[in-house]
């Protein structure tokens, strides 16, 4: 079973489950799981996990994310972009600076309030789920922060932009947000993902690539190991003689490791056995004076 994380192209028309679907038939693994949803319409980067893997899911979601998208003013439907039903149609009466200015004015941090067609869920019900039953709920609006807006072209009423973001933001609602705020409307006409932490679009495999590249044997060199994604960690071996406690998972002492440790709070380490196989996330606990797991990949 192959374990690390692969960076997937997903194209349009595809959802992120059937990315996993896909992959489960073409790697001939049932253990996969994506690292955040990206619309069936939109495009680009899907962080994959897989085998042992598949415990980072949760840890790569909280990264930050980068999109490329268009914004249409003049138009607000109900999926808040071009593939929704047109509920509002508007004079798109602003200039160009004033549209830039107004979308630039959302960098920084905002409550937004998720779309309903969306998989957040409502009472253990997907928003999109309610949505096409024709139930339209309230929801908590939520903290999301845009770390920076570059605004590549416009072209009244649309505006080409990339977006940096965190986790949790839909461009969707931002550029419905957007629209609202100029008075005049506004929803996403296309959007592609072109970073998701560390991975970028320019080294993505779409999924006919890496059917190619596991029938030639090459795709363990596009394999992301587990371990790499935790670059800034110390690297750490245990002793042989206490390898059992790492193995059930135990708190380490600075003496059971074989290196020498930054023992202070805050401080994690990258945890491998006497046959440099990774095994874990520690963290110092300063209360015990002792590393305890914060993450454990042994197995599956």
């Amino acid at each position: 079973m192959i374990s690390g994380v692969i960076n997937v192209y997903k194209e349009k028309g595809y959802t992120s489950h059937d990315v996993v679907a896909k992959l489960r038939g073409i790697l001939r693994q049932k253990k996969i799981g994506h690292t955040g949803t990206l619309d069936p319409q939109a495009e680009g980067v899907l962080a994959v996990c897989l085998g042992s893997g598949t415990k980072l899911c949760d840890m790569l979601t909280d990264t930050g994310k980068t999109y490329e998208a268009v914004l249409l003013l003049g138009k607000t439907t109900d999926t808040q972009d071009t593939s929704g039903n047109l509920q509002k149609e508007s004079s798109v009466t602003c200039t160009a600076d004033d549209a830039a200015k107004k979308l630039r004015s959302f960098i920084g941090e905002y409550d937004q309030i998720p779309p309903m067609y969306s998989a957040r869920k409502v009472q253990g019900k997907k928003l999109y789920e309610l949505a096409r039953a024709g139930v339209e709920v309230k929801r908590t609006p939520q903290r999301v922060a845009i770390y920076d807006i570059q605004i590549r072209e416009i072209s009244l009423p649309e505006i080409v932009f990339s977006v940096s973001c965190s986790k949790g933001t839909y461009i969707r609602t931002l550029c419905h947000d957007v629209g609202e705020a100029l008075g005049c409307g506004g929803c996403m006409k296309s959007l592609k993902r072109t970073r998701v932490g560390e991975f970028e679009i320019a080294d993505s495999l779409k999924l006919s690539e890496i059917e190619k590249l596991r029938e030639e044997g090459t795709l363990m060199e596009r394999i992301y190991p587990v371990d790499s994604m935790f670059p800034q960690l110390a690297r750490i071996h245990i002793l042989p003689e206490h390898e059992r406690l790492l193995k059930n998972g135990n708190p380490l002492g600075c003496r059971q490791i074989k290196e020498t440790v930054t023992t202070k709070i805050g401080s994690r380490i990258r945890v491998y056995d006497t046959e440099d196989i990774f095994c874990g996330i520690y963290a110092w606990n300063e209360e015990k004076k002792i590393f305890v797991p914060e993450k454990m990949f042994l197995g599956i």
